[in-house]
């Protein structure tokens, strides 16, 4: 069975910058295209980016410019750098494919605040 763990959130000030990594077990990675999703306190899940196995990405327009979406096929890892961060990114953030979900993992906070 799959295990998504996501790492990297943390306390930013405004402004700034972070790497977030999701390295997922299982062989079957790369086959499928992955999303970052994120969820603040009291929100919906929302999707942030996703990559597809040819490495095409696409982003939600409140995050186009300052976020890019890779992936390392061979480490089975996905990475979501964020810059210009701002306090409404606030949210939980976590990765996983398309439905059917694999278990979500337990996500990484990230907190923008001053």
């Amino acid at each position: 069975q799959v295990q998504l763990v996501e790492s990297g959130g943390g306390l930013v000030q405004p402004g700034g910058s972070l790497r977030l990594s999701c390295a997922a077990s299982g062989s079957i990675f790369s086959i499928y295209a992955m999303y970052w999703y994120r969820q603040a306190p009291g929100k919906q899940r929302d999707r942030v980016a996703v990559i597809t196995s040819r490495g095409s990405t696409n982003y939600a327009d409140f995050v186009k410019g300052r976020f890019t979406i890779s992936r390392d096929n061979a480490k089975n890892t996905v990475y979501l750098q964020m810059n210009s961060l701002q306090p409404e990114d606030t949210a939980v953030y976590s990765c996983n494919k398309d439905r059917p979900y694999y278990p979500w993992g337990q996500g990484t906070q990230v907190t923008v605040s001053s």
